[in-house]
């Protein structure tokens, strides 16, 4: 249900005379009802351009659509080949109201209510989804923290590995050159040894000990006593006293013992 106004006036007095019967009695009462229908044509009128704004939308849309409705009436009615012919110029149309009936009223309340729900559903969903979202974004950082972390530690541990194996690579290099230094060391004393061992080669053991330990009494009765095993074959008996033997174990021998006989 629509509710409005439209104002007018008549300015061409004999095109509405020409449509319409306004003579009158004796009495001065119209002699017909035709000044009565003035208004149900202007209201008719209207009501048509009323109808063809309503149909182009949904009554929850026209509800809100008053000023819109208002505006196409009155440019209709101006532009109205019916009112232009009754000489009327229309002032001012206004829409008062629009509602629907008590039926059409509770069902646009149940969709209204069930929309609302609708939307305070997908509200809580959209921050249900939003906080999910949230919570998924943090945790993604929180690895990728890690990650960085993880991969930090990684070089770290590489840089340290690094330089551990170069550490261990001039420890190899020191160990290698003071192996070749003791070897080569060893190789010159080696040499020096063979050098002074070389002219000895042809001399008689015997005269090597005896010019290297004719002092020593202890030597000479042991160089003695190898001579005499040497030469074991060739002698028949041979008599050592204990007294001898008694000498020989003490730690100094007399500097010129005296022979047993």
């Amino acid at each position: 249900m629509i509710q409005g106004e439209l104002t007018y006036r008549i300015v061409q007095p004999k095109r509405v005379a020409e449509v319409l019967d306004y003579s009158v009695d004796a009495r001065g009462n119209y002699r017909s009802e035709d000044p009565t229908k003035l208004n149900d044509r202007l209201v008719h009128a209207s009501q048509v351009l009323a109808k063809a704004f309503v149909q182009r939308f949904a009554l929850r849309e026209l509800l809100v659509k008053s000023s819109e409705m208002t505006a196409e009436v009155a440019q209709g009615m101006g532009a109205s080949e019916a009112v232009t012919r009754l000489g009327i110029e229309v002032l001012d149309v206004s829409i008062l109201g629009i509602k629907s009936n008590p039926e059409m009223s509770k069902a646009l309340q149940a969709g209204a209510r069930e929309e609302l729900l609708r939307k305070a559903d997908e509200a809580v969903f959209a921050r249900r989804n939003a906080s999910v979202e949230m919570e998924r974004s943090i945790k993604e950082n929180e690895l990728k923290t890690e990650i960085a972390v993880e991969q930090k530690k990684r070089e770290v541990r590489e840089t340290q590995m690094s330089t551990d194996i170069a550490l261990e690579a001039q420890r190899a290099t020191l160990v290698d050159s003071r192996t070749e230094n003791e070897r080569k060391e060893a190789e010159s004393r080696a040499f020096a040894l063979q050098q002074i061992l070389d002219p000895l080669k042809s001399i008689d053991w015997k005269t090597l000990m005896a010019a290297g330990g004719g002092g020593d009494a202890k030597l000479n009765i042991a160089l003695a006593f190898r001579e005499l095993a040497e030469n074991a074959e060739k002698i028949g008996q041979l008599n050592i006293s204990p007294d001898l033997l008694a000498m020989l174990t003490q730690s100094e021998l007399p500097t010129n013992p005296k022979p047993h006989k």
